[in-house]
């Protein structure tokens, strides 16, 4: 989480070493949201912009890696989770959880979608990514060409 509280830039320059040395198939990073039941509550969001370059930075390190742009980006701007995809990421997930269960993984406040059923969510996003001149592809990521 991006922007944690109590994270240094050198608390990132080391993930980034880490994430480099682990060469993994799949980076998840979004902004550290908090959460009104935490003790955390009350601690400022991480930014968009220190978001967007560390998954700039994961693109550039690992050029084949999925890397999602999260609903926490979409939840702290809206245009959040098109921007993840401008800056490298090449990932967007809809909410396949059924609606009424929902509340129940709820990891920070004001989450975006959560009341959407799961093919307005997939529609949602195929707009949200035709709107920035992309389009949304089902198939298995690992198999793609990237």
């Amino acid at each position: 989480m991006v922007g944690s509280p109590y994270q240094t830039m050198e608390n990132l320059a080391e993930d980034m070493l880490f994430i480099r040395e682990l060469n993994p198939q799949m980076v998840g990073i979004g902004p550290f949201i908090p959460h009104h039941d935490t003790p955390f509550s009350k601690e400022a969001a991480g930014t968009l912009e220190l978001t967007l370059f560390m998954l700039g930075l994961i693109r550039l390190m690992l050029p084949k890696v999925l890397l999602p742009s999260t609903t926490a980006l979409g939840t702290i701007d809206p245009k959040g989770r098109e921007l993840g995809i401008l800056a490298g990421a090449n990932v967007v997930m809809p909410n396949l959880s059924p609606t009424g269960v929902r509340k129940d993984y709820a990891l920070y406040d004001n989450k975006i979608c959560t009341g959407d059923e799961a093919a307005e969510c997939r529609r949602c996003l195929e707009r949200r990514m035709e709107s920035i001149g992309y389009r949304v592809v089902t198939a298995r990521g690992d198999s793609l060409n990237l």
